[in-house]
């Protein structure tokens, strides 16, 4: 299919283009898949799979040590230089075998109390078992993804999306069937197999050309230069996820399961739509902002993709908001009506956060690490300590309006620590 010319001249939007066909495939196989859990397991089969899906996101970061952008920095730097990147991947080497090991071994022989701690029940031991049986493949297919996204090869990475998500569709579904929630859950927890066979068979032979396999040591030369970047990946991705879990842990504690169940619900949905953004920042932004050594390059992309990204994300938040209500009946069922409430609130702190996060992967991209952790983490301090400040007295919404108080804050610390590089000279970075 022939891309019309405004879109093919303009990286970014062929880029978001192309991204958000297989965004729009995987939107319409999610819808599936979430009626079919709200109509079988109602919302707290809902609230279950979210606290899954926030340990499986947690583990993307710990299996390899939270070096998914720095791979992505350095392999877009780095392409051509193989010396170099045996250096880097020697280092991942190392650094995902050590982390599947503990990773495995904690999960596994301590299924039990993730178990009752996550779902009350021992009911679920076996998931956290085929969760510690997968690590490997979420390791592996953490750092191949930064290869892809590193040298900007978005259309391998479209179909690795696509053939992926459909496949794990389809074993979900069939495990809902046959198993109901607890064969959901074990679905999600082989997904990352099923992910890892794909992106080997479609990026497998391209592979070789990055990473000299047999060349391969175990030594850390890249020590020092992926530290920071587990450091930030902790921060952001596993101190996140976690707080999500303890958020739907309280609101099941001091609410109820199907109130966790909606709020649950309301995060799916802000998850599918920001898959249209995500896709943008680790196969766009992250590599852009690596090669740019002067603040003039800096501003001058800053403007380009706020002028061809806000006025599609805004107009797609709207459409959102205005559409609620039947977005709500058509993707769960009339049980989840009472979350209408949330999506201004949410929708609202999401955009704040896209807009945010555009100029904090400066951060990531010229590995400022200080400035990073500390804008994560005020962000995150600050989204937690509201939420259970509202929680007593606005309920779930209050968790809501908290994600939004805290991404204003986010936003404004970001823009606090960058205002001078958006004035003065060309200065190199």
């Amino acid at each position: 299919m022939k891309l019309p010319k405004f879109i093919s001249n303009n990286l970014i939007l062929k880029i978001t283009s192309l991204n958000s066909l297989v965004v729009g495939v995987r939107l319409l196989m999610s819808l599936v898949v979430q009626n079919f859990l709200a109509q079988y397991t109602g919302q707290a089969g809902i609230a279950k799979v979210g606290q899954l899906r926030n340990i499986s996101s947690m583990l993307m970061s710990l299996t390899s040590l939270g070096t998914f952008n720095g791979v992505v920095k350095y392999v877009s730097e780095y392409k051509s230089d193989q010396k170099t990147l045996l250096k880097l991947f020697s280092t991942l080497y190392v650094f995902s075998f050590i982390a599947s090991i503990v990773s495995f071994c904690v999960l596994f022989f301590w299924a039990s109390y993730f178990s009752n701690k996550l779902f009350f029940s021992d009911t679920y031991v076996v998931v956290f078992k085929v969760i510690a049986v997968a690590v490997p493949f979420i390791s592996m297919n953490r750092i191949f993804s930064g290869v892809i996204n590193g040298i900007s090869d978005y259309k391998k990475h479209t179909k690795i999306e696509f053939v992926s998500h459909f496949l794990a569709a389809i074993l979900l579904l069939a495990s809902l069937y046959f198993y109901s929630i607890k064969g959901v859950l074990i679905a999600i927890a082989l997904t990352p197999i099923i992910q890892f066979t794909v992106l080997l068979m479609i990026f497998g032979k391209l592979l070789k050309d990055y990473i000299d396999f047999n060349s391969i040591s175990f030594k850390i030369p890249f020590l020092k230069q992926l530290l920071g970047f587990t450091l930030m990946s902790f921060v952001a991705t596993v101190l996140s996820n976690y707080i999500e879990i303890d958020l739907r842990t309280l609101i099941t504690d001091k609410i109820s399961e199907a109130e966790a169940g909606s709020w649950t619900a309301m995060n799916s949905i802000s998850k599918i739509y920001m898959q249209f953004l995500i896709a943008i920042f680790s196969l766009y932004i992250l590599p852009k902002y690596a090669a740019i050594n002067t603040l003039f390059e800096f501003r001058t992309e800053i403007k380009k993709v706020y002028k061809s990204l806000v006025p599609l994300v805004f107009i797609g938040m709207l459409l959102v908001f205005a559409f609620r209500k039947i977005l709500i009946e058509f993707i769960f069922t009339e049980a989840f009506l009472g979350m209408a409430i949330l999506f201004k609130w949410q929708l609202a702190g999401d955009f704040i956060r896209f807009i945010a996060n555009v100029m904090s992967y400066y951060f990531l991209a010229k590995k400022q690490i200080n400035y990073f952790v500390s804008t994560q983490l005020i962000g995150l301090s600050m989204y937690y300590i509201f939420s259970r400040l509202y929680l007593p007295s606005f309920g779930t919404e209050g968790v809501v309006m908290a994600l939004f108080i805290s991404n204003l804050i986010y936003f404004a610390s970001v823009l606090f620590i960058l205002r001078k590089t958006f004035v003065g000279g060309d200065k190199q970075i």
